[in-house]
């Protein structure tokens, strides 16, 4: 580990009280609470990090929680930090990180938005990206039953030849 990621780890852990550990040279994990996520965020993007190269989620739906992962770089040091934070899945709001990393976080925002349903508080577009006319609801989700949604979108169950998929 080099002294910069030392450096970051011990800062973090005592200034935000955060899980964070170093996974292999120039990886560090942070695990942190979300109300804690736009702090941290400032802070991170102070020390360097200066791209925010990927944001996804995983719906862990039998926890009841959305989990969002935020890839941020340093060009200058070569240090990728992966950070996560919860919100639940029923009101899945979380602060935007646009004012921070402004269109490289909006895009990532919109798509999140439009594919699991999260609100990103402040961010101004959160328009669709790839679901033109888009009725359903979040495709993405896992209790998102597509199978079913395709059946009664786009089938006839009294066309003979499409009766196939409702037995």
């Amino acid at each position: 580990m080099s002294k910069k990621e030392a450096e970051l780890l011990a800062e973090i852990k005592t200034k935000f009280k955060a899980d964070a550990r170093a996974q292999r040279g120039q990886r560090i994990w942070i695990t942190i609470d979300s109300k804690k996520l736009i702090e941290i965020c400032k802070w991170i993007k102070k020390q360097g990090f200066e791209h925010i190269s990927a944001i996804s989620v995983t719906d862990w739906l039998e926890k009841g929680v959305y989990e969002l992962t935020y890839h941020l770089w340093s060009y200058e040091d070569k240090i990728l930090i992966t950070m996560k934070t919860s919100i639940n899945r029923k009101k899945p709001v979380i602060e935007s990180v646009t004012p921070i990393w402004y269109e490289s976080a909006q895009i990532h925002e919109r798509e999140l938005h439009e594919l699991f349903g999260v609100k990103f508080e402040g961010n101004q577009d959160l328009s669709p990206l790839f679901l033109e006319n888009w009725q359903g609801p979040a495709p993405f989700r896992k209790d998102f039953n597509w199978r079913e949604y395709v059946r009664d979108e786009f089938y006839d169950k009294k066309d003979e030849r499409e009766k196939v998929y409702y037995d």
